[in-house]
């Protein structure tokens, strides 16, 4: 089972990187970006074959090691 957990920064949370991307947006010509929030994408490939017990662990994953639960957000989604 295919799954892609993309891991963003929670609102509120200062989001320096995407303040860069922003300006760098502007400089090259693209106005109207009024804001810019980035983020990460991860790719996995699991073994699970039940979709229920595959985001049960993916969501320990998270928890554990791949988001920082205090300031970022993610969301599991599962391809058969």
């Amino acid at each position: 089972m295919k799954a892609r957990v993309t891991v963003t920064l929670k609102s509120g949370v200062l989001d320096p990187q995407g303040k860069a991307i922003q300006g760098a947006l502007g400089a090259l010509g693209f106005s109207g970006v009024e804001s810019v929030r980035q983020g990460r994408v991860i790719d996995l490939d699991l073994s699970e074959t039940d979709a229920a017990a595959a985001r049960a662990k993916i969501t320990e994953m998270c928890e554990a090691l791949l988001a920082n639960t205090v300031i970022e957000s993610y969301a599991i989604d599962l391809a058969a």
